[in-house]
This record gives C-alpha cells, structure tokens and sequence, in this order.
C-alpha cells in the first residue's frame, strides 16, 4: 500500500522549515499521464514516473494511474530496462462492466506477482445499485474510488460508498472549462465526504496548487479557464474533515493568494484559521488521500516558486 506519510527531514527536495508541507504533500500526486491533456504514449508515461521517482522530488510522487485494458502493454513497456527496476505502485481504472475487468486484472497480477504492485481501483458509478454492486466485486484488498456526480443526490451516494466499504473520487476539471465543478459544489463534496468519513481521492484540473487562470491544454490555441488549486483543495479538505462549514470551505477554494497560506513547523495557516499538523496528517491518512494529475513538472514548478520545494 502507500508509504507510510514522513516528517523525516531527507533530502528530498521540500522546504527544510516546513513539516507541515511535507506533511500536507507526501505521495500526493499520482501519475496520470496517459490522459488527457498530456495523452503521453505508455513508453513515455512510463520513464516520465520512473524519472520522478529517481529524482529530487520523489516525495510527491503517488501511484501510476492505468486504465485496465492497456496493462499488458503497460507490462511490455516496463519490461525493458531500466525500467524494470522501478517501484511500480498502480492504480487500475475500470469499465461499468467490472467482470471482465477484473477477469484481466486477476490474470495480469497472477502474471506479474513481484514487478508491480497493484494497490487500487478506480470507477464511476451514478447509483447506490451501481455502488453497491461494485462493493460486492471489488476485491477487499484494494482500495477502490467511485467517481461520483455533484449532484443533489450526493449525501445518499456517500452513505452507499461507506456501507460497501468503497472511497470517492471526485473530478475537478477538464479539458474545457465547464468540466470545473464550482467551488461551491466541491466545497458540498469535501464536507458531505467528511461528514459520512468517507475517504476521497481527486482527479483532472489539478496542474496547479493554488487557484488561478492557466491554459486548459497543451494546445497553442488553448483557451484558458480558472483552475482549482491542489493546496486549496487539500488545506480545504483538511478544514472539512476538523468540522469547518460550507462557506468557510468555499472562501479556501476561491482564495487566489499563495500568501493567504502559511507554512509553518507546527501546521499550515489560511489567513487567521489553522491546522495543526496532526490535522495535517490525519486528513491526509484518513481522509484526503491523494489527486491525479498528467502533470508532474507544472505542480514542481508552481511549488518552486511559492517556495514550498
């Protein structure tokens, strides 16, 4: 499973005063590079997550994200050297068909017990009857996100994703800007998951950690649209999880200045509200697990010149 979060003070390319960063950014990003915008072929998707994982900012650095119908290329790809060596931590998307999906993924494992470690399960699911039957499937020793609609219907789903014993997974973005949820609408998710202690993960939009307008896509001619921030959204999170209310969750979303963020050794500030770092660690433990991004180098850069890294 996941590393255990550390406060060590390694050379690992984080900001020596701050635990608290560490704390909040340990193993927070898996690699998603295979969608879109990046949309990288395997091989390159593949020694991008091997690069990271040798390299100064490793501690961020979560699982490879991999849908299960290009696991047998996946496992030709790192078959080859050097990247055989590599700690490969997966997460496997599945179709609504899970069966056969899972017919596969058991095959794959049988085949490849030791090169890889399969420690998660991603799907999308719109109904308790979908929910439901997905905990019946899902193999109890993954931990298995269920992509859930913002709609009114939330809170009935979460119960539902609680009693199979499942987690949620959220989509913040896209590759147009209508594909963003508001800030109002995750603010509802991160309070309701809090609520019904369900743990979360996150996926799409999240290149950048604090709220800002940036470019939808790689594309010359990207629009550009208003991003969540990965820092907004987890330092958000944890604030929902201590039992902070729908506004005061709202207002973290919709912040804009990384000054209105402290980084401090004894937790993280957001303007006059804090956290301790045990609530930092909790929430990250417990709670809020980690985000999906085809980006490893623009979170790196963003961090840099915030001078969290």
């Amino acid at each position: 499973m996941a590393p255990p979060l550390s406060l060590s003070v390694a050379t690992d390319g984080l900001a020596p005063a701050s635990a608290a960063a560490r704390a909040l950014l340990s193993h927070l990003i898996d690699y998603a590079g295979l969608f879109p915008p990046a949309a990288l072929s395997m091989s390159a998707a593949a020694d991008a997550y091997l690069r990271e994982q040798n390299g100064l900012y490793a501690v961020l650095l979560g699982r490879f994200v991999v849908p299960c119908a290009r696991l047998e290329e996946f496992a030709e790809v790192i078959a080859e050297p050097p990247r055989a060596k590599a700690d490969w931590r997966l997460s496997v998307l599945v179709g609504a068909g899970m069966e056969g999906d899972l017919e596969k993924l058991a095959a794959f494992q049988n085949r490849h017990q030791g090169a890889v470690r399969v420690e998660s399960l991603e799907l999308k699911a719109a109904t308790v009857e979908d929910i439901l039957r997905a905990g019946r499937l899902a193999p109890p020793t993954l931990e298995t996100y269920v992509e859930l609609p913002l709609s009114e219907v939330l809170p009935e789903l979460l119960v539902a994703v609680r009693a199979a014993g499942l987690r949620a997974k959220v989509r913040t973005g896209g590759e147009s800007e209508e594909m963003f949820p508001s800030c109002a609408a995750l603010a509802r998710f991160l309070g309701e998951c809090a609520r019904a202690a369900v743990p979360f993960k996150a996926t799409a939009g999240l290149h950048h950690p604090i709220r800002s307008r940036q470019r939808l896509t790689y594309a010359p001619d990207s629009p550009t649209g208003v991003m969540h921030g990965f820092l907004n959204v987890f330092v958000a999170a944890a604030f929902a999880r201590r039992g902070s209310n729908a506004g005061e969750l709202e207002a973290i979303l919709q912040e804009e200045s990384p000054e209105a963020f402290g980084f401090e050794a004894g937790g993280i500030r957001w303007k006059e509200q804090k956290l301790s770092l045990e609530d930092i660690l909790s929430a990250r433990r417990q709670f809020s697990v980690s985000f999906g991004s085809c980006s490893l180098q623009e979170p790196v850069e963003d961090l840099q010149a915030i001078h969290l890294l």
